[in-house]
This record gives C-alpha cells, sequence and structure tokens, in this order.
C-alpha cells in the first residue's frame, strides 16, 4: 500500500518543518496530519492506527511546536515501560535544537535523586510511567507546582494496555492529576496512541474522562504480507 500524506491547515515552525524533511518525515501521513491538526484546534485527540505507523509524530509535533514557541507550556508523556519511555526520548531530542533538547528529561525510578530537582525545575517534557506519577509526582504535588500550573499536554502512548482492573487504577490516577492541574489552574489537553481497537472512542473516553477525536484512518504506507497456513 502506498503511502497517503495529509495537507496541514496549521502552519509548523519552520525549524520543526526543516527537520522534519531533514528526517524525510514530511509532508505528514494522513492520520498524522489529521491528528496534529486537532490537537492545535485544542481538541482531545485518539490516534488508533497499525504498529509501525508513525503515531509518535503525533504527539512529538505538537510538544516540540509549543516548546520552539516559546511559550514554556509543559508536556508529560506517560509510557506503561522504562524502556519505551527511552526510545521516545530519543525521539523527542532528535526534533529539538540542543538548548531544548536537554530540557526533555525522564523521570522516572532510575532517574538519579541528584537530578530530580532539577527536572522539576526546568524540564519542559517529562517522560515517565503511571506508576512514577502515582508514586513519585501526585503526592509531592506541592513540589511540582511550577509543571503542573503550565501543563499543556498529557500524552499516554500504547493507551490499549490500560484495560481491566490496571486499567481502572490508572483511569483514577489521571483524573488524580486533572483534579491537580484544575487546583493549579491548568486544563491539560489530552493526546492517547493505541493500536487497532474495537471501540476507541468509548474506552479512552473511559480511561480520561473526556471527550477525544478518534484518528484512525492510516495513511502510512505498508509491506506486503503473506499468510501461510
Amino acid at each position: 500500500r502506498e503511502a497517503v500524506c495529509g495537507q496541514m491547515r496549521h502552519a509548523l515552525h519552520p525549524d520543526l518543518e526543516q527537520t522534519l524533511i531533514s528526517r524525510d518525515l514530511f509532508p505528514l501521513y494522513r492520520h498524522q496530519a489529521e491528528a496534529v491538526d486537532a490537537v492545535l484546534d485544542g481538541q482531545d485527540v485518539a490516534v488508533v492506527t497499525p504498529a509501525a505507523s508513525g503515531k509518535s509524530l503525533c504527539y512529538h509535533v505538537p510538544v516540540v511546536q509549543a516548546m520552539l514557541d516559546g511559550s514554556l507550556s509543559r508536556a508529560l508523556y506517560l509510557f506503561p515501560t522504562k524502556a519505551l519511555a527511552q526510545d521516545q526520548h530519543r525521539g523527542l531530542r532528535a526534533l529539538l535544537p540542543p538548548s531544548l533538547a536537554r530540557r526533555a528529561a525522564i523521570f522516572d525510578g532510575d532517574t538519579p535523586r541528584s537530578d530530580r530537582a532539577a527536572v522539576r525545575r526546568s524540564a519542559l517534557a517529562v517522560l515517565t510511567n503511571p506508576d512514577m506519577l502515582h508514586f513519585g509526582i501526585l503526592p509531592n504535588h506541592s513540589s511540582w507546582s511550577r509543571f503542573l500550573a503550565s501543563l499543556r499536554y498529557v500524552v499516554v502512548d500504547e493507551a490499549h494496555v490500560y484495560r481491566g482492573v490496571f486499567g481502572s487504577h490508572v483511569a483514577n490516577v489521571l483524573r488524580r492529576l486533572r483534579r491537580l492541574c484544575r487546583r493549579y489552574g491548568s486544563d491539560p489537553q489530552f493526546i492517547l496512541c493505541s493500536a487497532t481497537i474495537a471501540n476507541p472512542g468509548e474506552f479512552l473516553q473511559r480511561l480520561t474522562g473526556r471527550t477525544v477525536t478518534v484518528v484512525d484512518g492510516d495513511g502510512a504506507s505498508s509491506g506486503g504480507k503473506q499468510f501461510v497456513f
């Protein structure tokens, strides 16, 4: 299947667009352009497309755009595993100039205690997991007050993992996060990514407690498949 590219309604920051072009990531696929436009319109967005369809750009692009605009707004990334957070940390930093790349930081159980205060104080993008959000951030919200007050985006990747009893726990953690954001004067947008599931709108609305715009028209190219019985 050939790739289907989309035409964006919103202009990207020139530096971001040039970086995407240099990495052969522009123009964006149809679902990427649709998702980024919806986020920049202020909507909560769920991208539900198959693996290896470029879902990470759907959240990296709006976050990088905000960082390049100099607004000092923050982004919180939630991943189910530390390995995925490490991988996406590298992907995010690759889209940023060096001066901003160091303001994207991982905050999890492996983060040295000597570095944690600096992450709270200066990071514009924090990559973590639901457990660390539950144990390390929300109970210490007064120390994170500056971050929570300027929180603009909450990214929930691999959202289909959060189902069953575990999913209900994560749903309550996200509601605690939203409540504390309201206390500090912010109302962040949610950007969720998931593998293809049958009822993405209903499932992700129950997970976050918010109405989401579902983007599921995969525009990525795909190689041939052989089914052998």
